[in-house]
């Protein structure tokens, strides 16, 4: 989807996401004065991948007003320190030692931290998330921790896959565990995401175009 302005396909996205539905626009490899485009046209939810990048983000944009941004990359424990206190959720939490980290930061920072579990539903090896058996014990013991809030959780199915069996695994899950949000779907399947009960889509190509990759 290339065709318009940023904040034209905006408007036709928002279209076909219904309320109480999140969408996070995912800004990563995209500049800074895209992202001011898009809340210009009134989006506020912006998803990042790369904590360096974020920071500069982050600091050129911070005369903007409401602006939320979701951690949505792979997350290495010596990295939390920057996020602390300063990001709306962590959607990428696959393992006991990065929520532990991330508690004592965010309880550093005087915050509670709304983090989802990242499940590996495919099992793949190139991917980030925890193995779906060992989801439930994860979340079990992040709840106990302090200045954490494990609201739900996040997956990406694998690309080749029909997404449709995954997102429902991951919505029964979800409700088995009596958590709140689903992340899932994004640019090529977000609509399949939401029929099958994503609280929060992170679209980025559908909205800001091809990335401009990284040096």
């Amino acid at each position: 989807m290339s065709e318009g302005t940023i904040a034209t396909r905006l408007e036709a996205i928002r279209r076909t996401v219904p309320a109480g539905v999140t969408l996070v626009a995912v800004s990563k490899s995209q500049p800074a004065d895209a992202i001011r485009e898009a809340h210009a046209a009134g989006q506020r939810d912006f998803g990042e991948n790369y904590v360096q990048e974020w920071r500069e983000k982050a600091e050129a944009l911070a005369d903007l007003d409401g602006l939320r941004w979701h951690f949505i990359g792979s997350l290495q424990t010596n990295k939390v320190k920057y996020l602390a206190g300063r990001v709306a959720m962590v959607h990428t939490v696959d393992r006991e030692e990065l929520g532990r980290e991330i508690a004592r930061r965010w309880e550093r920072a005087g915050a509670r931290a709304p983090i989802l579990v990242e499940v590996n539903v495919g099992g793949e090896l190139s991917k980030g998330g925890c193995d779906p058996a060992a989801a439930p014990a994860l979340v079990e013991l992040l709840r106990g921790l302090p200045s954490l809030d494990v609201v739900g959780l996040t997956c990406i199915p694998p690309p080749d896959d029909d997404p449709r069996p995954h997102f429902r695994a991951l919505r029964a899950m979800r409700e088995g565990l009596g958590l709140r949000e689903l992340s899932m779907g994004m640019s090529s399947d977000y609509p399949v995401a939401i029929e099958e009960g994503a609280t929060l889509v992170r679209v980025g190509t559908a909205i800001f175009g091809e990335r401009i990759r990284r040096a």
